[in-house]
């Protein structure tokens, strides 16, 4: 995929003392639009999940650029600020430097928390939206927070957040090597989940004060009666992380920018099939914004 396509590593600088990374890659011919994919909870752009439907863009004709948040993909040299799950300033920013130097189509495809970001910007742009982004597309969201953040503090998924904590821990001893007066390591000691950090760290560190306060206010499904450009949701009514409940949402009934395609099967990002294509989820979503190109202007003679 590097072969044939060579990644070309791009730093916006979104704040004055905030840098990001993105990778990205064009098409073999002239693009036909622009993709920005956006990881997931302590991911990066070398997520599987991200450079799999980044190929299947780029088959497609499609300009990439595989987003890393802020600190994410060993980037913790470009902020000293980490991101959080409705960080959605510095996407923004690299949105509207991409229009700058393209009149293409550009459309955001995020995975998981990803997907909350992708959806939270679309509701808060509102109508604005439509100048910058032609759609977006979120799989495997966790549109409510809270709800997510207890789920995964169910016995069942042990793992997941044993996991994600590890990370997370790792990431802020990182970080209070570089700045001990912001990140202290004595809240570590008390975390047991995924709700004790966010109320610990996330949400004094960005000033919402607690978890509660956090999840209320940075979650899509405050957001997305607001969308007014097309917007794919995909999710499994399996996925373990997220109860299919949230998805109960007026929304989906009365915004008829919302398409949520429910499937049973697929668990968290595993879109899977027993016969070709496997990834049925890369074709999925770019037959989807295949269908959303803008249609070519036809000049009058």
């Amino acid at each position: 995929m590097d072969q044939r396509w060579p990644v070309e590593a791009v730093i916006y600088r979104t704040e004055p003392d905030v840098e990001v990374l993105v990778h990205a890659q064009r098409p073999d011919g002239a693009a036909r639009g622009e993709i920005i994919f956006v990881h997931g909870l302590e991911g990066s752009s070398a997520a599987g999940y991200a450079r799999s439907m980044s190929y299947a863009a780029l088959e497609a004709g499609y300009a990439t650029h595989r987003f890393n948040m802020r600190s994410c993909g060993g980037t913790e040299n470009l902020a000293l600020s980490n991101y959080h799950s409705g960080q959605t300033s510095d996407l923004l920013h690299v949105v509207r430097e991409r229009r700058k130097k393209s009149d293409l189509p550009i459309y955001l495809v995020g995975f998981s928390l990803g997907g909350n970001v992708v959806l939270k910007l679309a509701g808060e742009l509102g109508d604005q939206a439509r100048g910058l982004v032609t759609a977006v597309c979120a799989i495997s969201t966790p549109i409510d927070l809270k709800a997510c953040s207890m789920a995964l503090g169910r016995p069942g998924n042990f793992l997941y957040e044993r996991r994600f904590l590890s990370r997370l821990r790792e990431r802020i001893r990182l970080r209070h090597q570089q700045a001990p007066e912001i990140y202290s390591l004595e809240p570590l000691k008390k975390i047991r989940t995924i709700y004790d950090f966010d109320d610990l760290y996330t949400g004094p560190l960005f000033g919402f004060g607690n978890a509660d306060n956090y999840y209320t206010t940075q979650s899509a499904n405050r957001f997305i009666d607001k969308i007014r450009i097309p917007a794919l949701l995909v999710q499994a009514k399996d996925d373990p992380l997220i109860p299919f409940a949230v998805y109960d949402h007026p929304a989906f009934r009365e915004n008829p920018c919302l398409t949520l395609l429910a499937v049973e099967h697929g668990g968290h990002l595993g879109f899977l099939a027993r016969r070709r294509p496997r990834f049925w989820l890369d074709g999925l979503v770019t037959g989807w914004i295949e269908e959303k190109q803008p249609l070519p202007l036809v000049t009058a003679r």
